[in-house]
């Protein structure tokens, strides 16, 4: 038995909208052989574009009745059924949300006409239920209100069980299909094609527009993750509605996987994309030259295209390194702005320091060169060599001077031992301070896979 059901609601998330209407068509796989209908009070206002929408008005639903005073009934005739829409994980998320609200848990299958009908009657240019309708001769003179378009759904519905020629509903129900949490729009042969291995995932709207880049250590599983549960909040249910097409790039270790990520999110720029936009390190080590002529080193909050010459996470790291290039070279720490009191200097030439205008601008600010020089020197060069995407190759990605260069694929054979020869094997990337902790971080974890340069 089928429930075939559609809903009018409030807005386009459960959580915080209501629904306004609801009709459910009890079909036996030929017929409909019940029906239900009725307004609901939303217990909230309805936007005025909704109203216009739907022609359900705050007046038309103010003495009907609240979802709690119907969800006996609808429960009951939705239980052990398989639950069925135009688009069925949001109908679905809707009622589910509101019934478990009132007290009921709803389990039960799902089917979608949107997935169906581009199965069983591929090639039409539009999948929308009112586009749909048109082509195939369904009337429905009550678009957009419950009633209307579930009988249009449930007429859509028999034409699709009685086209089936190749078991696709069918094919749908069974345990382990899951093509029913998928998203409408996918089709389910971008699923079954994903491999078990580590990549970076691209997810395109329906212009082919990347919306969204992930990375995984084993891409079908953490595809698929996206599509399970009942999160009715907006951002999942817009999300899920976008998604029309999946690609992917292979990646030899989950490493280059977080690499790839970070840098085509810069790249691509996706709608639905949040964390990686917004990283950047908190701190950095700038120089500058004060009025007096003097080169002053500061610990500052990181600004972009300001020519830092160390970054790092924490203030306390800042001031740690910039304290142990103040005692190495005999720094003044006032023009370093660590002393920041009106007493005498506290550096190594006391009274006699640059900030007392003793020690002329030349000398003090070949001292503060030489301290750079060496931070700059220290900074490390290293590769970490690790398994590749086949059996005769291997991943590698550089670090030079403390800085991201680039990462790509080398011959089982390959010596990494020139530096210059390994760049000319790899394809450089814009790298960022995200992706230089997080290789220096792997490279601590698996120091047997870095090769360091001297």
């Amino acid at each position: 038995m089928y429930a075939i059901v559609d809903i009018e609601t409030t807005g386009g998330h459960a959580s915080a909208n209501g629904i306004t209407e609801i009709a459910i068509c009890i079909h036996n796989g030929k017929k409909v052989i019940e029906r239900y209908s009725t307004l609901v009070n939303p217990e909230r206002d309805i936007p005025i574009y909704i109203s216009a929408l739907t022609g359900i008005t705050n007046d038309m639903v103010k003495d009907a009745p609240p979802f709690a005073d119907v969800a006996h009934d609808i429960y009951h005739l939705l239980n052990n059924k398989i639950f069925v829409a135009h688009n069925v994980n949001f109908d679905h998320s809707f009622v589910r949300y509101h019934l478990a609200a009132a007290g009921y848990e709803l389990q039960c299958n799902k089917l979608c006409t949107v997935r169906l009908g581009r199965k069983i009657l591929p090639g039409l240019p539009s999948y929308g239920l009112g586009k749909l309708c048109r082509h195939l001769g369904i009337e429905n003179e009550s678009r957009h209100r419950a009633a209307g378009d579930a009988e249009a759904t449930a007429i859509l519905f028999s034409m699709l069980l009685q086209q089936d020629k190749e078991n696709h509903i069918q094919q749908a129900l069974k345990q382990n299909s899951k093509e029913q949490v998928l998203p409408p729009n996918l089709p389910k042969q971008d699923v079954d094609s994903l491999p078990m291995t580590p990549g970076v995932y691209y997810f395109h709207d329906d212009k082919g527009k990347v919306i969204y880049v992930g990375k995984a250590k084993n891409l079908k599983k953490r595809i698929c993750s996206h599509f399970t549960g009942n999160n009715p909040g907006p951002q999942r249910q817009e999300f899920l509605r976008n998604i029309h097409h999946i690609t992917y790039q292979l990646c030899g270790t989950e490493l280059i996987a977080f690499v790839l990520e970070s840098v085509e999110i810069k790249r691509l720029w996706p709608k639905y994309n949040r964390s990686l936009k917004r990283f950047e390190h908190a701190y950095s080590l700038y120089a500058f030259e004060d009025q007096r002529g003097y080169l002053r080193l500061v610990v500052d909050k990181h600004r972009k295209m300001t020519g830092a010459i160390y970054s790092c996470n924490t203030l306390y790291e800042g001031r740690t390194i910039l304290l142990q290039l103040i005692d190495n070279y005999g720094l003044c720490p006032k023009l370093c702005f660590i002393q920041t009191n009106t007493e005498a200097c506290t550096g190594i030439n006391g009274g006699t320091c640059a900030c007392e205008g003793i020690e002329s601008p030349e000398i003090y600010n070949a001292k503060v060169n030489a301290a750079i020089e060496e931070l700059q020197n220290a900074l490390p060069t290293f590769a970490i060599r690790d398994a590749g995407r086949t059996a005769d190759e291997h991943s590698c990605l550089l670090v030079e001077k403390g800085k991201f260069y680039g990462m790509g694929y080398i011959s089982h054979y390959f010596d990494v031992d020139n530096l210059q020869q390994l760049k000319n094997h790899l394809t450089p990337y814009p790298g960022n301070d995200y992706i230089r902790s997080m290789v220096a971080g792997y490279a601590t974890r698996f120091p047997e896979r870095k090769v360091v340069f001297a």
